[in-house]
């Protein structure tokens, strides 16, 4: 009877890990899709109708706009599918209080709130050509949970691979100007979504100047979105310069291989970005670019949460003579989620 229980359990065990892999892999794809959607104008495709497309489970006759949003809404309702089964996998081979339970369950959570808040820009009618400041709002609060549960996917993979747990609180200044980095590099992206729904929706002439552009930017008849536009390369120089500092911060900190690797892909990473940043600029942000740079972004945004991930883990509490504790640099491979 055990035996047969065993097996099950061990192949649950085996498969874990690749689901979450590949649950991360595939939400990247669904992320550029659903650029793709923006980019093309397709947001309305299915009408003003959600969860059903034109008020049908399935359009008929539909246009090329209906095609590219329904598909959209299949691929993302598959990302869902993925996280169930995330969940249930995790449940299933590991144990009470394993971080893989609550990277699961967080990411599952993070999908549907990721489904709601697309629901409502449907809803309200913030697709397609609405240049409604709330739609700015909405693209900025869409970008910032899609970044947490990319991020959130990343930890589920890592803790079901066997990696050790995090100890959030007692790391000091490692663990504050991380923070500090996270939220520098979210509050990026989502100024970058703005900047790219500006993009779309107020495409620059082609004959006209970066300068130009932000003169119209700041007109008396532009809009909020407009406004936002230049705050995106504003803030990228900033968090630039703060996270190639964090990255020899934490080298000098937390030394090791892995800080030194992700560390050293992050400042590559910074380098490939700025550049695209550039070119998006220089070419009136085409569509392809405008991939690229939400690309580049997700990775950018990745390789900072594991160069965080690895300093942080790379904290171990031991106990003094006196009954204190004392932090050294020693790899900490426990598996519970200490907050």
């Amino acid at each position: 009877m055990s035996g047969t229980l065993t097996v099950p359990r061990a192949a649950a065990g085996a498969w874990l890990p690749r689901l979450a892999w590949a649950a991360l892999i595939y939400n990247v794809l669904v992320i550029l899709w659903g650029a793709v959607v923006r980019i093309t104008g397709a947001g309305a495709g299915c009408g003003d109708h959600w969860p059903l497309c034109n008020g049908v489970v399935i359009p008929q006759s539909p246009t090329l706009h209906t095609v590219i949003e329904f598909s959209h809404r299949l691929t993302s309702g598959a990302s869902g599918l993925l996280a169930i089964a995330l969940v249930a996998l995790a449940f299933r081979s590991t144990g009470r209080g394993h971080p893989a339970r609550f990277g699961a369950v967080l990411s599952l959570g993070l999908i549907i709130l990721e489904g709601l808040v697309g629901g409502v820009q449907v809803l309200l009618g913030l697709t397609a050509d609405s240049t409604d400041p709330a739609r700015g709002f909405v693209q900025g609060i869409h970008l910032a949970n899609t970044f947490l549960l990319l991020g959130a996917l990343l930890l589920t993979a890592l803790w079901a691979s066997g990696e050790p747990g995090l100890r959030l609180r007692r790391q000091g200044l490692v663990g504050a100007w991380s923070y500090v980095g996270l939220g520098l590099l979210l509050v990026l992206g989502m100024a970058g979504a703005v900047t790219a729904l500006g993009d779309l929706l107020f495409a620059p002439a082609a004959s006209s100047t970066p300068i130009e552009t932000v003169k119209r930017d700041f007109g008396v008849t532009a809009s909020v979105i407009e406004n936002l536009r230049v705050v995106h390369p504003m803030l990228a120089v900033l968090t630039s310069a703060f996270l190639v500092w964090l990255g020899v911060f934490l080298r000098r900190e937390r030394p090791g291989a892995g800080t030194n690797r992700w560390s050293a892909a992050v400042w590559a990473l910074l380098g490939a970005q700025m550049v695209a940043g550039f070119a998006n600029v220089a070419l009136k942000a085409p569509g392809w670019m405008q991939l690229t740079h939400l690309l580049l972004a997700c990775a950018l945004w990745l390789a900072t949460v594991m160069l965080v991930y690895r300093a942080l883990s790379a904290l171990r509490v031991q106990p003094r003579a006196a009954g204190r504790s004392t932090p050294d640099a020693t790899p900490n491979r426990s598996r519970e989620v200490n907050v």
